[in-house]
């Protein structure tokens, strides 16, 4: 499954967001949400893609990668979608995406991203597209 697109939705009382029907299926019944470590959102993972983590980082000695682990699965929670295809966004989750209503559920090819709405107008404003261009041209794209 290729995620692509980008959707609004409110966070509700019980700090769930909806995720969209034409990704769950390709998710699973449940999968995998953890705080990216490289942009201040959430990204959400089929086991697949999580167990593909687990496997390249157990390929490193404990030593270089401990803390990594560390700091990628005590952030990350294993969800279900609920019969309306909810999952409960957790307190530290919210925090560390600065998640407080509004949120968008945005396409990475390989999984998803969730941004506060207030996050993902600064990172659409803060996009260069000359450099997008020339990062393509420099991969052969």
């Amino acid at each position: 499954m290729l995620f692509v697109g980008e959707f609004q939705h409110t966070l509700d009382a019980k700090n769930r967001i909806f995720i969209p029907a034409k990704y769950r299926d390709s998710l699973g019944e449940s999968f995998y949400i953890a705080c990216k470590m490289n942009s201040p959102c959430l990204a959400i993972y089929t086991e697949a893609d999580m167990e593909g983590f687990v496997r390249k980082l157990e390929a490193f000695p404990d030593s270089e990668v401990a803390a990594i682990k560390q700091a990628l699965f005590s952030m990350a929670a294993q969800v279900s979608p609920d019969g309306s295809g909810r999952i409960v966004l957790l307190p530290h989750m919210l925090e560390y995406a600065g998640i407080q209503k509004n949120v968008v559920v945005v396409g990475a090819g390989s999984h998803l991203q969730i941004w506060s709405e207030e996050y993902w107008k600064k990172e659409i404003s803060n996009r260069n597209m000359q450099q997008i261009r020339s990062q393509l041209a420099s991969v052969g794209l």
